[in-house]
């Protein structure tokens, strides 16, 4: 049998987490990412926040990286003020998931940006982003979902070519786009849904959030990318 490629995935940093007995601090990550990748074909490594210096060296030992959902991105990262309906920073998180993005476009290693993960990776490339949105986000805590429809001609239109329902939980979208991405699905009222760079890299985010759906397809194009690197 052939040895699955190893896919890492960002987690949460947690100051009270609880579980049993315990409240205390935690790295953690939903269940949804990790399964998401071993159903595609993956073996999942969760990868909590390191220092910045340590990114490369640990993107070194991955076939593939994904860069998961969370809490906004500080306007700060894309020179902006801050809204009041941003949500509070997460320094450790922002240091350490624009490090490990910037180490796998240094690396050619597959790269999936999910929700947060995709506007972080435009704001790494230099894009930034708008702050609120309206109706993206049906109930807080509760995933709606809505359409989205591929570009012709884009990674993401080959793997998924058309109009699909997808879970979604996002009150922030991509405003300016980041150097050298293209944007390969859109929403119904024109908020970019997924981008990518095109190239011999395999680079894609996507704004709505795979690991809470049946649809296996951006999760394994990623795999198959992550089992032909070099």
């Amino acid at each position: 049998m052939a040895a699955r490629p190893l896919i890492g995935v960002s987690t949460y940093l947690e100051a009270g987490a609880r579980w049993g007995v315990w409240e205390m601090e935690a790295a953690l990550l939903p269940v949804g990412y990790p399964r998401l990748v071993q159903r595609a074909g993956g073996l999942a490594a969760m990868l909590p926040p390191d220092g910045p210096a340590h990114a490369a060296a640990t993107v070194a030992r991955l076939d593939g990286l994904v860069i998961a959902g969370g809490p906004d991105v500080d306007p700060a990262r894309y020179d902006a003020e801050r809204s009041a309906r941003t949500g509070p920073p997460a320094p450790e998180r922002d240091a350490w998931e624009l490090a490990l993005i910037e180490a796998a476009l240094a690396s050619g290693t597959p790269l999936l940006g999910i929700c947060r993960g995709m506007q972080l990776l435009n704001v790494a490339l230099g894009g930034t982003l708008v702050q609120h949105i309206d109706g993206h986000v049906t109930q807080v805590g509760v995933f709606g979902r809505h359409a989205v429809d591929p570009v012709p001609g884009t990674r993401y239109a080959e793997a998924a070519p058309e109009p699909a329902s997808v879970p979604t939980h996002h009150h922030q979208a991509v405003d300016r786009l980041g150097d050298g991405l293209v944007v390969s699905a859109y929403a119904a009222d024109g908020t970019v849904e997924a981008v990518e760079l095109p190239g011999a890299g395999w680079v894609l985010g996507v704004q709505w959030h795979p690991e809470m759906d049946e649809d296996l397809r951006v999760m394994r194009a990623l795999v198959r990318a992550a089992s032909a690197a070099p």
